[in-house]
């Protein structure tokens, strides 16, 4: 059995200490990190030493996510004694039956039950004055990206002495320069949720929620809807029906990418009744203001290679990302470099996939620059279709399960087929033979026209500059 060790500080570490002949490689697998460790011979065998920090996509050395890690020792699965929870700075790491457990730093008060419940109590009773300070949250704090992250850059820009606290799952998320980042659940979070003037969000609201006097929130939203949404969803709940009401009486103003989208997301959300503003997405700024060479660079994709970006919405009935094509097989058969961007809701419980000329992007903190780095993209049912449209790249969609998805899943607002901006097929061998087609653009000239016209007609790359005097105009920022 291998011994375990952690060590704390700024660049915390696991040690193992093992009998006999020493292994030649050591690594820390989990499911979208691997990192190799150092082994040296020791007095009584030897030690391996493996960082749980990582650096991803260029960014800043930051903490391993959250999650079960297994050490390989030549490749074969270790067995290592257990560890209670142990705090290294930023992480809490334990040895959980042989296999490492990362998760955020949270104290035993903070993590518990009790410890929640009386944060809560305090956030909910105590008289707090709001200040000079903005929270921000996309996606649950699964990544610090999508309109928020546009909209700090531009409130650093203008009003750099306001404090941006940013709410993340663990410390593994990166937030933009200046910003603070807050784990959700910790003392700070609750304190900063409290006192900020302003808070930005791109989904529903968790956990309780106090208004504040002089407090706003800003709902961006994050796509214009192809498929129905909240009260639009097949089948009644009453459950969820009373929970839409409640989310959408928190919000004070609704950004919506355009008209249609205003129209729907209105009405979806319990016939909304507050602003509305109609200003395009900033997220999508990047696509008119952007290096895609930059880009492309730190994604490893050579100058002149075709790239292709393939992004899938979720699915009700499954955790993980769809598995309907060979990917390996796809990239090779389009000669192409395959960009494969998961939904954030498959973000932590699915895994890299990998193969010769497939790189999984889905950790990748902005998929706005996703999309001015492709060449052409192939999606289902993601809202990602009318944000790659302001770019007039090709689009293709693969939809094998279309009569199941739009029939029992979730429903659809228009017909894709009729109105979709490029082929749409439901077998690899259609796909394949679309992407390698040179007239298919040609071919769906007028329909790209009309969808822009119809869904992006505001993307200027001024959105975010847009919205932000808006709110300062609004008395949202101080």
């Amino acid at each position: 059995m291998i011994r375990a060790e952690l060590s704390a500080g700024e660049a915390p570490a696991l040690h193992l200490d093992g009998d006999g002949p020493a292994p030649a490689a050591v690594t820390l697998r989990g499911r979208r990190v691997e990192l190799p460790g150092e082994v040296h011979a020791a007095r009584r065998g030897w030690r391996a030493t493996l960082p749980l920090t990582a650096s991803l996509w260029a960014g800043p050395r930051l903490p391993i996510p959250s999650g079960e890690y297994t050490v390989l020792l030549d490749g074969a699965p270790a067995e290592i004694a257990d560890v209670p929870v142990e705090r290294t700075g930023e992480l809490n790491v334990a040895v959980v039956d042989g296999r490492i457990v990362a998760s955020a730093p949270l104290t035993p008060e903070e993590a518990s039950g009790e410890g929640q419940a009386e944060l809560e109590r305090r956030y909910a009773t105590e008289q707090v004055a709001v200040r000079d300070a903005v929270f921000f949250e996309s996606f649950y704090g699964r990544t610090a990206g999508c309109n928020p992250r546009a909209l700090d850059a531009e409130i650093a820009r203008v009003s750099p002495s306001t404090v941006r606290y940013w709410s993340v799952v663990d410390r593994s998320v990166a937030v933009p320069d200046g910003a603070v980042p807050i784990v959700e659940g910790s003392a700070a979070w609750w304190q900063a949720r409290a006192e900020s003037r302003l808070l930005v969000v791109n989904d529903w609201l968790r956990r309780r929620f106090v208004r504040r006097p002089g407090q706003r929130v800003l709902q961006t939203w994050h796509g214009t809807p192809l498929k129905r949404l909240a009260l639009h969803r097949p089948g009644f709940d009453p459950r969820r029906a009373v929970a839409v009401i409640k989310e959408s009486r928190r919000w004070d103003v609704l950004l919506a990418q355009n008209p249609y989208a205003a129209g729907i997301l209105t009405k979806a959300y319990a016939f909304f009744r507050k602003p509305v503003w109609i200003e395009g997405y900033p997220r999508n700024d990047v696509l008119r203001t952007g290096d895609a060479a930059a880009i492309r660079d730190v994604l490893g994709i050579a100058p002149g290679e075709r790239a292709l970006l393939y992004a899938p919405t979720w699915r009700d009935d499954r955790e993980q990302m769809v598995d309907f094509l060979d990917l390996e097989k796809l990239a090779r058969d389009a000669d192409a470099v395959l960009l494969v961007r998961g939904h954030s809701r498959t973000l932590i419980p699915g895994s890299d996939t990998s193969g010769a000329r497939v790189i999984d992007v889905t950790s990748y903190p902005d998929v706005s620059e996703l999309l001015l780095a492709a060449d052409g993209l192939i999606t289902d049912y993601s809202s990602v279709m009318f944000d790659f449209s302001a770019t007039g790249k090709p689009m293709y969609f693969f939809v094998p399960d279309l009569e199941h998805y739009r029939g029992r899943l979730r429903g659809f607002y228009f017909d894709l087929a009729e109105r979709a901006p490029g082929p749409v097929v439901d077998t690899q061998a259609a796909l394949t033979e679309s992407l390698r087609d040179v007239d298919a653009p040609d071919r769906f000239a007028a329909r790209y026209e009309s969808w822009r016209s119809r869904f992006t007609a505001r993307e200027d790359g001024r959105s975010a500059e847009r919205v932000v005097a808006r709110l300062r105009d609004q008395g949202f920022l101080g």
